[in-house]
């Protein structure tokens, strides 16, 4: 089972505030806690939105949207991606989490579940997607 630990941004890391010394050792002891378990797949912090663009679909259309964007707490400032065997794992591992913009700084984490391709019925298109590699871990 794969599961995406989701860091929410916050004004500062939109502004392109670096994470102070304190909070990137926190975040790298975590993480090396994750790889030598076995369980780290990936892990990285996304520049802010100003660097970025979205595609919005619309009546058929496609349109290409600038960043920066407004709402913060819509927002993805970085993410973990870890695979275990259960989710009662994948919640232990995130309640370790370090707070991700200081220990007294408000902070959200989301983690969600990644569909396997296991979970959709047989079809050419997953098949398509198997023979590519998609979803292998």
């Amino acid at each position: 089972m794969r599961f995406m630990i989701l860091v929410r941004a916050t004004q500062g890391s939109e502004a392109g505030t670096m994470p102070e010394e304190g909070l990137f050792a926190a975040m790298a002891a975590y993480h090396e806690q994750l790889a030598r378990a076995g369980v780290l797949l990936d892990a990285a912090g996304l520049k802010p939105t100003s660097a970025g663009w979205r595609i919005r679909y619309a009546g058929g259309q496609r349109t290409v949207i600038d960043g920066p964007f407004a709402e913060t707490k819509e927002v993805v400032a970085g993410y973990t991606l870890i695979q275990v065997r259960s989710r009662d794992e994948a919640m232990e591992w995130a309640r370790r989490f370090p707070s991700p913009h200081g220990e007294l700084a408000d902070g959200e984490i989301e983690v969600r579940q990644l569909f396997e391709l296991e979970d959709f019925g047989p079809s050419p298109s997953v098949q398509r997607f198997r023979d590519i590699g998609a979803g292998q871990h």
